[in-house]
């Protein structure tokens, strides 16, 4: 019995150091787990970029845009898609610089703060690509009914007709609405995931630094 009386104050006494060293354990695990998000993060993006531009080869809009008899509101179109390429290139550094600085890290204030600052800049480009989407399609309507040749016909009538032009602003309204729907629950499944655990990684670290 004295015996194991000496062992539970022995015990008691190195109990802090206990504690501590799974505190560390945890918090390694925590920014692993972090890092590997991110990755998984920044490799989805430049996959998801990749997969855009293959679709937009496939599919040639050049061919489409030749019939438009407006070369100025072509030039437009080209520059503003060129601008959009080069917002979805810095948001993929935002996404690379970081994966480099959570990989990186040993603090766990610092690592809180980067979880979410890469919470809210994932959640930026969502949003940004949810509105470049909408922007897409009413451009795209609009080049359809008032630029393109073979429209010719249903534009007299949506110009003659008020009814028929409630009808396709309508239609046109509920394509938009869907389509962003559907957008959105991809992107929710894409990154909603990662940031769910990212986010719970945050209040792991958040119980550690109390």
């Amino acid at each position: 019995m004295k015996e194991l009386d000496l062992l539970k104050k022995d015990w008691q006494k190195n109990k802090d150091s206990f504690e501590q060293i799974s505190e560390k354990e945890i918090y390694k695990m925590i920014h692993r787990k972090s890092s590997s998000i991110v990755k998984w993060i920044l490799i989805i993006s430049i996959m998801e970029v990749l997969l855009w531009t293959c679709l937009s080869v496939i599919f040639n809009a050049d061919d489409y845009l030749e019939k438009i008899n407006s070369e100025g509101f072509v030039s437009y179109l080209k520059i503003f898609n060129y601008l959009g390429y080069g917002v979805i290139v810095i948001f993929i550094y935002l996404f690379y610089k970081n994966y480099i600085r959570i990989s990186t890290i040993s603090s766990t204030k610092q690592l809180m703060k980067d979880i979410l600052k890469t919470r809210k800049t994932v959640q930026c480009y969502v949003w940004y690509n949810l509105a470049m989407i909408v922007f897409a399609l009413i451009i795209g309507f609009i080049i359809a009914l008032f630029y393109n040749p073979e429209t010719v016909v249903l534009r007299e009538k949506i110009e003659s007709d008020p009814k028929i032009m409630a009808i396709t602003v309508g239609i046109l309204a509920l394509i938009t609405i869907v389509l962003f729907g559907l957008f959105w629950l991809f992107y929710r499944l894409l990154y909603g995931i990662l940031l769910r655990r990212l986010h719970a990684n945050y209040k792991e670290l958040k119980k550690i630094d109390l």
